[in-house]
């Protein structure tokens, strides 16, 4: 039988993770976010993908290859939370779970960034956790997928 995959997206600039802006993101690069996804996922004894893009068409592409053969997506869309419609549109034609997830809290910074066009499709959300929130949102979209119990505890 085929493992259960999950996709985890990142968008635009977080491949700077660990230099840009640290007091804000830290210093961990997204290499250490995407390995300890993967560390929570293989404890669940699920794959994980994942993909990176500054570019909003990539990542609308990556979840149109998604449908019908991933369970569910986690995804920090970086700026493309407050903008991203056709990153809204592919989403939503996805029908499965979908986690969104940020480092930090959006609705504590600036006023541009309380919008989510994401949040509406998302079965839950991680934000203002650092670090912790990869895994944390790996295991939400797990459950979600399988009709587990939370693990908000």
């Amino acid at each position: 039988m085929p493992r259960h995959v999950l996709l985890l997206l990142s968008g635009p600039n977080l491949n700077l993770l660990g230099t840009r802006q640290p007091e804000i993101y830290g210093t961990d690069t997204l290499q250490d976010h995407v390995d300890a996804a993967r560390r929570a996922a293989i404890e669940r004894d699920w794959d994980l993908e994942h993909r990176q893009s500054n570019h909003e068409g990539d990542l609308v592409d990556a979840v149109h290859a998604a449908i019908g053969r991933v369970e569910a997506i986690v995804i920090n869309p970086g700026a493309l939370t407050h903008y991203g419609w056709s990153l809204h549109d592919a989403l939503a034609a996805f029908g499965g779970p979908i986690v969104e997830l940020h480092l930090s809290e959006p609705r504590k910074r600036e006023r541009w960034r309380h919008l989510s066009v994401v949040e509406p499709l998302a079965s839950a959300r991680v934000a203002g956790e650092g670090g912790a929130g990869y895994p944390r949102a790996v295991a939400l979209a797990i459950e979600a997928a399988t009709g587990a119990g939370s693990a908000a505890g």
